[in-house]
């Protein structure tokens, strides 16, 4: 699969995570600039999941990163590549660089590491194998311990250094004195993950490798496996992290969660992506902006350097933004389910009668989420169960015969907003009410609540005889 001649490469990016934990913001970000930078340049992006560290990985965290790609709509055109099934790839490679002396076998114990690391700590050094079993000409070896297993280390350069020109972050060089040589077979034969990634990023043809910042210090071990092995070198580029708004790292108060968290809190996908694509990244003072602008525009030279701050209250404007600019059908697909799972009885004759886009076209300007939409629908499907207290409160004895008659008026008026609120103004009028006298126990008994949008609105929503039911029915509660 590997190409290193090739003097032209097509872009070739990926997006790896581990199934050790749920598919969280941090990892979504960088799996949509992995995404866009290969969208922007007519590339590939490829999913591989690695998967070695077996005793962590777990089936539903793997099911939690392909239903979050799948919802963020970051769609791969490879994958998903599984580690663990090319444990024989690792392996031949391994034997190869064995023959070829760019790996050797350490026979050291874990005791002689622990002194090792102990005796370097006390003289101020930094801990670091000793290279006690790497062949050097005219070296002497000790004799392999019987029965004993060895790991495998990487034979790293000694002199010099290891520089490259990140995409993010500039130009970036690391003494090779600073790396001793990494284990990439663990005794058991297992090869370790700085390996699998380098085998997999050759035989993949990843042209540039986009991710986040904790992984610089893995970039420099490698690029060295890579130059080792003949591959051609792929272009870096590590993302800042993201904090919370309080400038420390981000946990789950701050929204480090999985990302279909945000879909279950009501969030949309658009605006989400909308979002991550903003949280590190600009195209000027863009705020708001499409899939396809979005790719159109990215690059890494606009990636930020210092950490994000995420910002629930932008996240919460971004998702009003695209819930007031969407299809109101569209939009009650969405929320259909959602209410479904808030009302019982939602197949009834008088919920069948609703129009669920029109109740959301009324209340999208106000709503954060699909989930505050479906709690304001509610109103419309569930009765209202009154209380004893509430009625005592709000419906005093002045507005009940206006009730009565406004129920009566509702009978023999076409059923608009328009006509409703001519009745209403006609039926404070003769009972010489304010407006709020009238228009909140209308509410309360009607909808179960004091506060909604204009009443001749909401009203002309509801079925014409399921108000005049309610009112008559909340009236005699009163009594």
């Amino acid at each position: 699969m590997s190409d290193p001649d090739s003097s032209v490469r097509r872009v070739r990016t990926r997006f790896a995570p581990s199934p050790t934990g749920l598919l969280h913001i941090g990892g979504a970000r960088t799996a949509l600039y992995a995404w866009a930078f290969a969208r922007h340049h007519d590339g590939d992006f490829i999913l591989r999941i690695e998967d070695t560290d077996l005793e962590r990985s777990t089936p539903q965290a793997l099911r939690a990163i392909l239903d979050g790609m799948a919802w963020l709509g970051l769609a791969h055109d490879e994958g998903p590549y599984y580690q663990t099934q090319h444990m024989d790839r690792y392996r031949e490679v391994i034997a190869q660089m064995l023959q070829a002396g760019t790996a050797y076998r350490c026979y050291c114990t874990k005791e002689e590491l622990d002194a090792m690391r102990t005796d370097q700590e006390a003289r101020g050094l930094k801990p670091r194998y000793d290279g006690r079993w790497r062949p050097e000409q005219g070296k002497a070896l000790p004799t392999p311990p019987e029965g004993l297993p060895a790991v495998v280390r990487f034979r790293n350069p000694q002199g010099g250094s290891v520089a490259w020109n990140d995409m993010v972050k500039g130009l970036i060089e690391v003494s090779n004195e600073e790396l001793d040589d990494l284990i990439i077979a663990r005794s058991d034969g297992t090869p370790t993950y700085n390996f699998c990634v380098v085998v997999d990023d050759w035989d993949m043809r990843i042209s540039h490798v986009i991710r986040g910042d904790d992984h610089v210090n893995n970039t420099p071990r490698q690029i060295n496996i890579l130059k080792a092995l003949g591959a051609q070198l792929p272009e870096y580029g590590h993302v800042p992290m993201i904090h919370g708004p309080d400038g420390q790292k981000l946990s789950k108060r701050h929204g480090a969660v999985s990302v279909m968290q945000y879909d279950e809190d009501g969030y949309l996908s658009d605006a989400v992506v909308n979002y991550l694509a903003r949280l590190g990244w600009s195209h000027g003072d863009d705020e708001v902006f499409s899939r396809e602008q979005f790719v159109q525009w990215f690059d890494c030279a606009h990636i930020s350097r210092s950490p994000a701050r995420f910002d629930f209250a932008k996240l919460a404007w971004l998702n009003n933004h695209y819930l007031k600019a969407m299809d109101d059908a569209r939009l009650a697909a969405l929320v259909a389910p959602r209410l479904a799972a808030r009302v019982a009885g939602l197949g009834a004759p008088a919920a069948a009668a609703m129009d669920l886009a029109a109740i959301c076209g009324l209340a999208k300007d106000r709503a954060g989420t699909l989930n505050e939409l479906a709690d304001f629908a509610t109103m419309f499907y569930a009765e209202p169960h009154l209380h004893a207290e509430q009625l005592a409160e709000h419906l005093k004895p002045e507005a009940r015969p206006a009730l009565r008659g406004f129920a009566d008026i509702c009978g023999t008026i076409d059923w608009t907003s328009e006509a409703i609120s001519a009745a209403i103004k006609q039926t404070i009028t003769e009972h010489k009410l304010k407006m709020p006298q009238f228009a909140i126990p209308a509410r309360l008994l009607v909808f179960g609540r004091t506060q909604t949008p204009s009443l001749d609105a909401v009203l002309a929503l509801m079925p014409r005889e399921v108000v005049i039911h309610r009112l008559a029915q909340g009236i005699a509660h009163a009594m």
